[in-house]
């Protein structure tokens, strides 16, 4: 009998599988990173093919890992980095250009000549606003820049999506059959999507010139949309049955089912979300209004997001690119070896600065240094702008929803940070509370797809299986934290305007 779910977490730096039994627990995974390509300032590149090679590699793994064979597993589910944005052709099964990863900028001057006029528009329909961020400026400029992604749309065999969709249609058989589809969260996140309609938005496509014959079938985030091909893959034909972006993937994983129930994910980005069930809430303070999740034929529920662009890469950077610290577990030794920033912050606004500013010619800033910075100081102010990032996020949500913020669910790489998570609870003020299992992005589409074939029954099953791990609470008096918080917003502006 099947007895385990898969998840497929797609993300913007590496790609995991990871088993998991009917209790929830992690019965193993496996993990590989893909390269990033940085062809231009401010240009974020993957290779989808890469992608799809880490995806057969990490599932093998896994299963090996856990002794068992894929003809266990009752049902797989897929989540993914969102609105990075794929072109392939459906005849050679080819991607036609790099993908284009949510983080890339390229499009920053085309968004901004869009007029006031059309910007209302989109942000109404969408709960978007016109940005780079999201796909469908990425897929204009791959039509419009692209030779071969041109003739492959006049021939009609072009296909186009998010990473869910790639992943889809490779495992369901890609040239041999595979399905073209992706779930209502990935489609939310694309600027094509009408939040009221649920489907594609004719008027949008037309703003962005974009055929609606490229795009996946939309559906729900809970049902059985293919099997794996048994002779591609995992050998086995095991159903497909849950896709989730992976912010949404997080709030499931973290069972936020019910209205004001909120998450924050820490990641390449951070994320955080909070439910505001099947009523579409307009944001008046650089939210995004997107949706949360469909399970099978249940009404969709829709979330308000606010998402920070560097977080988690800001970390990678100190490793990488000034080689301060060798691993990125070794920022927390650094950072803890000094009582503060001493003054410094930084703002990691590497490709403009996400919600609630979405300033696109934001770059980033290093203030407040003194002949007595070190190291360590740099590394203390990294881990302090993730966490002012996010107080940033959630006093808008609070603002928006007028519901008081008492505490935080937290999941992510991050939140293995012990003193991180301390400093957002200082920063914040409020409780932070990280679950026994932090992988919540990977149990989400692990959720989505076990209901989908009935090896969960119903989310209060899934609820009663959350439990905390750990709990921060705030030590820092209020005069502190405003201060401290006074001093962010000043480096904040220093960041405007580096890019005209």
């Amino acid at each position: 009998m099947s007895s385990y779910i898969g998840s497929l977490d797609q993300g913007t730096s590496s790609t995991r599988f990871i088993i998991f039994d009917h209790s929830g627990n992690i019965l193993a995974s496996a993990q590989s990173e893909h390269d990033q390509h940085f062809p231009n300032p401010g240009w974020v590149e993957h290779d989808a093919s890469q992608i799809l090679e880490r995806c057969q590699e990490v599932a093998l793994r896994a299963l090996a890992t856990a002794g068992i064979s894929a003809g266990q597993l009752s049902a797989i589910g897929i989540t993914n980095q969102r609105e990075t944005t794929v072109i392939w052709d459906r005849l050679t099964g080819k991607p036609l250009h790099n993908a284009i990863v949510w983080q890339d900028m390229r499009t920053a001057e085309y968004c901004q000549a869009f007029s006031p006029e059309i910007h209302n528009q989109v942000r109404h329909r969408t709960g978007l606003p016109i940005a780079p961020y999201f796909s469908a400026s990425k897929i204009a400029w791959l039509i419009s820049h692209v030779p071969e992604v041109a003739t492959s749309i006049s021939s009609g065999t072009a296909m186009c999506g998010t990473i869910d969709s790639w992943i889809l249609w490779n495992l369901s058989g890609g040239i041999n059959g595979g399905v073209h589809v992706t779930d209502v969260t990935n489609a939310s996140r694309t600027l094509l999507l009408n939040l009221e309609t649920m489907d594609w938005d004719e008027e949008l496509l037309a703003i962005f010139a974009i055929p609606r014959n490229i795009l996946p079938v939309i559906r729900s985030s809970s049902e059985i949309y293919a099997h794996t091909r048994s002779d591609r893959f995992l050998g086995a034909a095991v159903p497909i049955a849950g896709i989730l972006g992976d912010q949404q993937a997080a709030m499931v994983g973290q069972v936020c089912f019910e209205i004001g129930d909120a998450k924050t994910t820490y990641g390449t980005g951070n994320f955080a979300l909070v439910n505001t069930g099947t009523e579409i809430v307009r944001s008046h303070h650089g939210l995004l209004s997107t949706v949360l999740y469909q399970l099978g034929s249940k009404p969709v529920h829709y979330a308000l997001e606010g998402s920070v662009a560097v977080t988690g890469s800001a970390v990678q950077w100190l490793r990488d690119q000034i080689g301060i610290i060798q691993s990125a577990s070794e920022v927390e030794t650094l950072a803890s070896s000094v009582e503060d920033s001493g003054g410094v912050y930084f703002v990691p606004a590497f490709s403009g600065l996400f919600a609630p500013y979405w300033r696109s010619d934001a770059r980033g800033v290093i203030v407040g240094l003194s002949r007595a910075t070190t190291k360590s100081h740099i590394a203390r102010a990294t881990l302090e702008a993730i966490c002012y990032q996010t107080k940033e996020i959630l006093d808008a949500m609070v603002a928006d929803s007028g519901v008081e913020l008492t505490y935080m669910r937290v999941d992510g790489g991050i939140t293995s940070n012990e003193l991180c998570m301390q400093m957002q609870a200082d920063i914040m003020g409020v409780l932070v509370k990280r679950p026994r299992i932090i992988e919540t992005t990977a149990m989400g589409a692990a959720y989505a797809a076990g209901l989908a074939v009935g090896f969960w029954n119903s989310v209060e099953e899934l609820k009663n299986q959350w439990k905390i791990d750990r709990e921060w609470a705030p030590k820092s008096d209020l005069p502190t934290r405003e201060a401290g918080f006074r001093g962010w917003k000043k480096a904040i502006e220093r960041s405007f305007d580096w890019v005209e």
